[in-house]
């Protein structure tokens, strides 16, 4: 009986979901949605996805709203959070999706520019969200808890040589960042974990010049195929939920065992 009670329990509070107009950002919005969350669906630029990830949770009787915020913005970034407490109510998780890759070059072709964008947005931005989040979160802040999942990468274990250097360093840095906030704040109610995803079917190759990059990479996965946004989503709800509440600082790796 216990655990059909467990299997059965629903979540909620709000979720405020980075660049979760697309891709994995977009899969996870819409399973908080179904797992109890009501959803905060930021996006930079994709208005119309946003809307129609917001059509689709509220069509579901989910609720949602999509905030627009560029997360290389800081007060872009407090003005995300400040809308997502008025429009839906008190923050209890965050996920730290939104990013860039910088696009493919080698070390020696990479720009100061190319640089200052990526580490604003991959880096500095989530570390201003999970800021903002903890300010509400944290007991010690009169909050009642909640969780950030932080969305890093494999390329952070694989340095992604001849590809992205520059992407898989901004995402070493979300492990380390991932790992000490947790500690930092695992007295405070907060639980802070990341996936680290491998190879997935977003519009990510396509968008930085190579569209059948899965299918010249697919070899090294042992699993023979490519994963689909869905599935790392459902590992990012895991984490959000009651579900995974002793786990804390762990860098979860979905990625076909790549």
């Amino acid at each position: 009986m216990a655990e059909q009670d467990k299997t059965e329990c629903r979540e909620s509070g709000v979720v405020v979901i980075t660049g979760a107009s697309r891709g994995i950002g977009a899969a996870t919005a819409r399973l908080a949605a179904v797992r109890g969350f009501a959803v905060a669906v930021n996006y930079t630029t994709g208005e119309k996805e946003a809307a129609d990830v917001v059509r689709d949770i509220v069509a579901r009787g989910g609720k949602a709203s999509a905030i627009q915020a560029d997360l290389a913005k800081e007060s872009d970034i407090v003005r995300l959070f400040v809308e997502a407490e008025r429009q839906i109510g008190p923050i209890r998780g965050l996920v730290n999706n939104a990013g860039v890759t910088g696009g493919f070059a080698r070390v020696e072709d990479v720009t100061a520019n190319l640089l200052e964008r990526l580490f604003a947005i991959n880096v500095s931005g989530a570390i201003l969200c999970a800021r903002e989040a903890v300010k509400r979160m944290s007991t010690q802040h009169g909050g009642s808890g909640g969780s950030i999942v932080n969305i890093s990468s494999l390329a952070a274990r694989t340095g992604s040589p001849g590809e992205w250097v520059h992407y898989a360093a901004s995402k070493g840095a979300i492990d380390t960042f991932t790992i000490g906030l947790a500690r930092e704040v695992a007295k405070e109610g907060i639980r802070v974990n990341a996936v680290a995803p491998g190879l997935v079917e977003t519009g990510i190759h396509a968008a930085n010049g190579e569209p059948g990059r899965l299918e010249r990479l697919k070899r090294t996965i042992p699993m023979g195929r490519p994963g689909k946004p869905e599935e790392i989503a459902e590992s990012v709800v895991w984490l959000l939920s009651s579900a995974a509440s002793y786990v804390t600082g762990a860098v979860l790796e979905v990625g076909g065992g790549r």
